[in-house]
């Protein structure tokens, strides 16, 4: 029988069009981020991800679960762009369009953080993963682009309430104008340090039942972007929303997870300790990457009850 942590995992993994890649494009990969060679590369365009967003981000993803007393019930929730970073081969002056270079110069949100590729000096010149409440710059913790991680074309970091979010799709699109290669880039071109937190915030659930405390958790998804991990292995028993693969098809389950008011037992299974250990696993997962990242996420600290 599905547990409730795993229908959730399930709906909230997106699941995009696939291509492959001809052996002539194989060749020209990074060595670094693929050192072996496969029989097989399959990629999905940026695009296509934004796109498989479309839907939930206008009407919510609809997470079907079973209530402590038993009642079958359809929590909808609407997914936003948490934070998101973008690593590729390309040089940065190279990736840049004109549109990209004169948006430099541009006024951001104060609320947000977002970034281009830029030149070294630029990078070293100012660092917008960091906000004024979380400090000021410090060179030693930066990641400085290099062979192996790649060179940081595009980050954002949401640090606004969820009342004033965009959902993501909508957000994505936003910054479309100004970096129009977050619509053309392919998985195989992404450093296997590219990924993104998805937050998933409740809006409402059918049918309508008396207030359900665990109906108000919401859950932060961490999702790599790289084909780099496509050969990994998954156990579908230890790895909760990991979808069959689908012909022609890439999904990309949750390596991550966070929540937020999680009260109840109603996500976590009491017939067995698996939900328990697959929730502190993917927790687990989530700190380490941004902590192997240097990154300091705004959602992640503030759903884990740390303030700065």
């Amino acid at each position: 029988m599905e547990t409730n942590l795993k229908s959730l995992l399930d709906c909230t993994t997106p699941v995009v069009p696939s291509q492959s890649l001809p052996m002539s494009e194989r060749r020209k990969l990074n060595r670094l981020w693929y050192p072996w060679e496969r029989d097989k590369l399959d990629y999905f365009v940026l695009a296509d991800l934004w796109k498989s967003f479309d839907e939930s981000s206008a009407y919510g993803v609809g997470v079907p679960v079973r209530s402590d007393d038993c009642q079958n019930v359809v929590q909808y929730f609407v997914p936003y762009i948490s934070a998101i970073q973008i690593f590729t081969s390309s040089p940065a002056n190279c990736l840049r369009t004109r549109k990209e270079t004169d948006s430099a110069s541009e006024t951001r949100d104060s609320s947000s953080d977002s970034i281009s590729d830029e030149s070294e000096s630029e990078k070293l010149s100012r660092w917008d993963g960091c906000s004024s409440e979380e400090g000021p710059f410090d060179k030693d913790s930066f990641w400085l682009p290099n062979q192996r991680l790649g060179n940081l074309y595009f980050q954002y970091f949401e640090r606004s309430s969820p009342y004033g979010r965009l959902p993501l799709a909508d957000k994505i699109y936003s910054f479309v104008q100004r970096y129009p290669r977050l619509m053309s880039l392919r998985s195989v071109d992404l450093s296997p340090a590219s990924w993104m937190a998805v937050a998933w915030y409740p809006i409402y659930h059918i049918p309508t039942v008396r207030t359900i405390r665990d109906l108000k958790t919401c859950f932060l998804t961490y999702h790599t972007l790289s084909s780099s991990f496509d050969d990994m292995e998954f156990d579908l028993e230890e790895n909760a929303g990991r979808k069959p693969k689908e012909e022609n098809r890439i999904s990309l389950p949750p390596f991550g997870l966070a929540t937020y008011k999680l009260q109840g037992n109603m996500w976590l299974s009491d017939k067995s300790s698996d939900d328990i250990e697959k929730l502190h696993s993917l927790l687990s997962a989530a700190d380490s990457w941004l902590k192997q990242l240097s990154v300091q996420h705004h959602d992640f600290n503030y759903f884990m009850g740390i303030r700065h």
